[in-house]
């Protein structure tokens, strides 16, 4: 880069690409065009505030899961070349996203103080190279349970579109990767020039959160389909929809919303008229009622499968709820208002306000 035509010796951000095996193109080409646009002035793509390569172990292209090949700009070097290495993932489903070689590499960069920045299902590739210890990651909801059964021991978020842990940054993938792209622009080179890439991308803005990160847009749900008066009570019954095999405790659901156990008792109270511990049950047991009816599990695998601590317990309260011993619903149809995503106004016929207009 010469330095006449910035006036700087070396950009002001500079990102490598890692490329999973089949990596979702779209995630890449929306990070990558955020960095283009806020790199130089008016359209001219000259990369004099921020830089970019995509790097490789191998000389071959990357294909993405489109088809779409990518060539690589330059091998594994040096990791200390960039303030940012970015892996962009793509198709799981037993496929391997990175090889061994790409692996020790990152290993090597996180050792250097590298950040670290996984985009779409580039989370799982840096959990697969043990760079994730003891770290919260975001992922998709759509790939939630996927995360959840290949690494149990880590938190997963899905309720927001990335999460930033100092030198580690997770996000849900698709257009979150420009949120991403945004969060380190306007953190290296200024607010302005992450307003002017969004603003030619036309990218929407709204949605955002406390603490400036937007919410994922969920798929259809008993929080996403019904208008909480408060969006502290919606994010609490994402968790909670998304946890149902391990339920967390009201302590740890409550530290996830930044608010105290006291805080979110108040707000269920005001919201559903009801404690979140027996909202979260009840939610757990209509899911339980919809699995028992499929009639491909038995009573005991259904309670251990809603997070039940055994068979008795469950039947108990199942029994409570919906008057009828869990046997019973191999032979008796879960009423409407019962099921998991029944309607606001049928649910409050089972005692269950979900929202108030006071």
């Amino acid at each position: 880069m010469s330095e006449g035509a910035s006036g700087e010796t070396k950009p002001r951000l500079r990102v490598g690409f890692i490329l999973a095996e089949h990596f979702t193109l779209s995630a890449f080409a929306l990070f990558v065009d955020h960095l283009r646009l806020a790199a130089d002035k008016d359209d001219r793509s000259r990369p004099i505030h921020c830089s970019w390569q995509v790097l490789s172990s191998s000389v071959h292209p990357v294909r993405s899961s489109c088809g779409v090949a990518i060539a690589r700009d330059a091998s594994l070097g040096d990791p200390r070349a960039f303030d940012y290495i970015v892996v962009v993932g793509g198709l799981l489903y037993g496929q391997k996203q990175i090889d061994y070689v790409t692996a020790i590499w990152l290993r090597r960069a996180a050792e250097m103080g590298i950040t670290l920045v996984g985009v779409c299902t580039g989370t799982f590739a840096l959990c697969q190279a043990g760079l994730m210890e003891n770290r919260r990651v975001c992922v998709s909801w759509y790939h939630h349970q996927d995360f959840q059964d290949a690494f149990p021991a880590h938190e997963a978020v899905s309720d927001q579109m990335f999460l930033d842990d100092g030198d580690r940054i997770t996000c849900s993938g698709g257009g979150a990767a420009s949120d991403v792209a945004l969060h380190l622009i306007e953190r290296s080179i200024g607010r302005p020039a992450g307003q002017k890439a969004s603003h030619i991308l036309l990218m929407e803005r709204a949605g955002k959160i406390s603490n400036q990160i937007r919410l994922q847009p969920q798929p259809p749900t008993l929080a996403s389909e019904t208008r909480f008066a408060d969006p502290r009570v919606r994010r609490a019954v994402l968790h909670m929809e998304q946890n149902m095999t391990r339920p967390l405790p009201i302590t740890q659901l409550a530290a996830r919303l930044g608010i105290s156990s006291r805080q979110l008792e108040r707000l269920f109270q005001t919201a559903l008229g009801r404690k979140p511990q027996d909202f979260y049950r009840s939610l757990r047991l209509r899911h339980a009622r919809a699995l028992l009816e499929a009639g491909e599990m038995s009573v005991t695998e259904v309670a251990i499968e809603m997070g039940f601590s055994d068979c008795s317990h469950f039947s108990r309260h199942f029994k409570t709820l919906f008057g009828i011993s869990p046997s019973a619903c191999h032979r008796t149809p879960l009423p409407d208002f019962a099921r998991p995503h029944a309607a606001p106004e049928m649910l409050s016929h089972v005692g269950i306000r979900l929202f108030s207009n006071q």
